[in-house]
């Protein structure tokens, strides 16, 4: 619901701005994978009008994503079970919390006492996944719509912006987690650059431009360098 709900603000923006694009389509994944499918996508057959268009559409998704995952976080979380940290029957997977999740465990939960952690319940998860995809379509690099946003944003100035984004990723990589430097490695195969819009040369308006200033932030709210840790006791 997440996913479909993301993937459905890019094709009604698509849609009102008369870009020709395909329903979302699913990217299907074996029954143990975690998360169910391995993402979903449209793709646009034509380009986009303009920067506003190109832009709207590239906050559209996350923003209509996020009226799905943050709900479920909040549900969630009021069915999630306090453990102790390290009890052996709940060894596992340790997620890593981003600053948006933690807000919301706080309003939700309250302070966790020391010692306490929180077994998620899979509705919980989910929104979790949700907040981890954002982040990860949120990157200002090539087609993603963070970099949908950053040509919106800067124009053909974009590429030192992916740059720029694919050196913390490396760094994160290095440092954290080893994915990082998978997602990478996938950004220099998709590319860095974007196709401009048809056109090209009005620039986004006062408004806009600080919607996406407030995405930046948006995306330092929903990333964290250690996503996934696996323990063993």
């Amino acid at each position: 619901a997440i996913l479909f709900s993301h993937e459905m603000g890019h094709y009604l923006a698509c849609r009102y701005y008369k870009v020709d694009a395909t329903f979302p389509y699913f990217i299907p994944a074996p029954p143990v994978f975690i998360a169910g499918t391995f993402g979903a996508f449209i793709r646009m057959k034509s380009p986009a009008t303009d920067r506003r268009a190109l832009f709207d559409v590239g906050i559209a998704g996350p923003l209509a994503g996020l009226c799905v995952a943050l709900p479920a976080i909040v549900v969630g979380l009021h069915w999630s079970e306090l453990i102790l940290t390290g009890a052996e029957e709940h060894a596992g997977i340790a997620l890593g919390t981003p600053l948006l999740f933690s807000l919301l465990q706080w309003l939700t939960l309250g302070p966790i006492p020391e010692g306490g952690d929180v077994l998620l319940h899979p509705v919980a998860f989910a929104g979790w996944i949700g907040l981890f995809v954002t982040a990860l379509n949120l990157l200002p690099i090539g087609q993603l719509d963070g970099g949908h946003i950053a040509y919106a944003l800067v124009g053909r100035r974009h590429r030192m912006v992916a740059i720029l984004a694919l050196l913390v990723l490396v760094g994160m990589g290095i440092t954290y987690w080893s994915g990082w430097l998978f997602w990478a490695s996938l950004s220099l195969i998709l590319g860095l650059r974007h196709p401009p819009p048809l056109n090209d040369v009005t620039r986004l308006d006062e408004r806009r431009r600080l919607v996406g200033i407030a995405s930046l932030l948006l995306l330092l709210s929903v990333i964290t360098p250690s996503p996934f840790n696996f323990s063993e006791s």
